[in-house]
């Protein structure tokens, strides 16, 4: 049925609408638009359903790629079923974000009990060995728990 229905009869995205939009805010702030009639098209613009009815809004200004033009990317397969969409351990990017900033606030506590240690002239007990705990809990956390994923479909529920 696509592959009868001609491109301006196709739904246009939320993308495409943001996209005509961002290149009439160029065209108002470049005064190639006034503000009455980048109101008027930018309305135009978010009512849009179809390419259709996108296509016009850009013609007459220059520099800009018209709507008509723009490529229509396929959805990405879905998984088979049975299989994750994610995979069952998290990534090295995953734990780098939380570990990384915890690992700065365990180093300031280790310089303040240096500091304090060497003050005093003898060690003090190394009470940053504390802060290891709730970053240990953290990592087994991420990767023999769901890492703070859920299943999306008891969320939805």
């Amino acid at each position: 049925m696509l592959g009868r229905m001609g491109r301006e009869d196709m739904r246009a995205g939320d993308n495409d609408r943001k996209a005509v939009a961002e290149q009439l805010k160029s065209a108002l702030d470049e005064g190639r638009l006034d503000l009455s009639e980048y109101d008027e098209r930018l309305q135009r613009t978010y009512a849009a359903k179809t390419y259709a009815d996108l296509d016009g809004l850009l013609d007459d200004l220059p520099g800009t790629v018209p709507v008509r033009h723009a490529q229509i990317q396929p959805a990405a397969p879905a998984p088979p079923v049975g299989v994750p969409a994610n995979p069952p351990g998290p990534s090295g990017r995953q734990v780098a974000n939380w570990v990384g900033p915890y690992a700065g606030v365990i180093l300031v506590c280790t310089l303040i009990w240096l500091i304090t240690s060497i003050t005093s002239g003898h060690l003090q007990y190394f009470w940053p060995v504390w802060m290891l705990i709730p970053l240990i809990l953290g990592v087994f956390g991420q990767w023999f728990g769901d890492g703070g994923r859920r299943d999306r479909r008891r969320r939805r529920r």
